[in-house]
């Protein structure tokens, strides 16, 4: 009886040294909106998941207001936010809220209501999609289901085509 307890155990002991981690990054094994929680400019209130507009395509991009390249994306996306008339846009980075409150008020986002920005002072959304580069874009349908990400800057024609 003996014996069989002890190569039951350096059974189970096996298996769980030789059991494989799931290295899938949270955003591909969890494919719809994350539980968004930034604070937001101009005025530091919380937004959470649960503001976001119902049956509306989301754009969540991770950014940083000092980095040329999500200056520049940000830019092309208000050349062209008639193209995202109907897609909700929220702006998360990790840095403080005194950077987020210039770049709200650089950009004139006070003039988009389909955009929010704000941080993410723990970096939870930058966690969530394994952001390697900024600025880092991913894309919801309606129903709130992943759409596509992007890894760096992309055209914001190519982001409105999967609209």
């Amino acid at each position: 009886m003996k014996k069989l307890v002890i190569v039951s155990l350096l059974c189970g002991y096996g298996l769980i040294a030789f059991a494989q981690a799931d290295t899938t990054y949270l955003y591909l094994r969890f494919p719809t909106v994350p539980p968004i929680s930034i604070i937001k400019a101009p005025d530091s209130t919380r937004f959470t998941k649960e503001d976001l507009f119902t049956k509306t395509a989301t754009l969540v991009m991770i950014f940083s207001p000092d980095c040329g390249h999500c200056q520049h994306e940000t830019e092309d996306l208000l050349a062209h936010i008639n193209l995202f008339k109907k897609v909700q846009i929220v702006m998360a980075t990790p840095l403080e809220y005194r950077y987020v409150k210039k770049f709200y008020t650089d950009y004139n986002l006070a003039n988009y209501p389909n955009i929010t920005i704000g941080t993410d002072p723990g970096y939870m959304l930058g966690t969530f999609f394994h952001v390697r580069n900024m600025p880092s874009l991913f894309l919801y349908d309606k129903r709130g289901d992943l759409l596509k990400a992007f890894d760096g800057s992309v055209s914001v024609e190519k982001i409105a085509e999967l609209f």
